[in-house]
C-alpha cells in the first residue's frame, strides 16, 4: 500500500510541522484561539497518521480512517488559517466540515476493530 507507507506519514509530516509553527505563530501574537486550535489540530492528528499507516498494512479499516481524518484536518486547519490571515473562512461551515470529517475518521476507525481481519 503505497498510499498508506508513503503518504500518510508525508502527511503526517507536514501536520506536525505546521503545528509547531502555528503554535509559535499563535504564542508571538497571532490569535490565539484560531492559531491555537489549528495548531493543536494538526499536533494530534499528525501521530494519529503515522500510527495508521503502520497500522494499514495489517488492517484495512485504518487505510479508511486516515483519509477522513487527514482531510478533515486539513479543511479544519485551512479555515482557522484564513480566518485569521484574511479575515474570513475558505466557504460557509468548512471548519465545521472537517470536523465532521475528522469525526468520520475516528468512527471508522473504532468500528473498524470491532470488525474482524479477513487476513487472518
Amino acid at each position: 500500500m503505497v498510499l498508506a507507507t508513503r503518504i500518510l506519514p508525508f502527511l503526517a509530516g507536514l501536520f506536525g510541522a505546521a503545528g509547531v509553527a502555528l503554535a509559535a505563530a499563535a504564542s508571538h501574537g497571532g490569535d490565539a484561539h484560531l492559531l491555537g486550535n489549528a495548531s493543536l489540530m494538526c499536533l494530534v492528528h499528525a501521530p494519529t497518521l503515522l500510527a495508521l499507516s503502520m497500522l494499514a498494512e495489517r488492517r484495512k479499516t485504518a487505510f479508511y480512517a486516515a483519509w477522513p481524518i487527514a482531510a478533515g484536518t486539513a479543511l479544519f486547519a485551512l479555515d482557522l488559517l484564513s480566518r485569521h490571515y484574511r479575515g474570513e473562512g475558505l466557504f460557509p461551515m468548512a471548519a465545521p466540515s472537517g470536523g465532521m470529517l475528522m469525526i468520520a475518521g475516528w468512527l471508522v476507525l473504532a468500528v473498524g476493530s470491532l470488525v474482524p481481519d479477513r487476513r487472518g
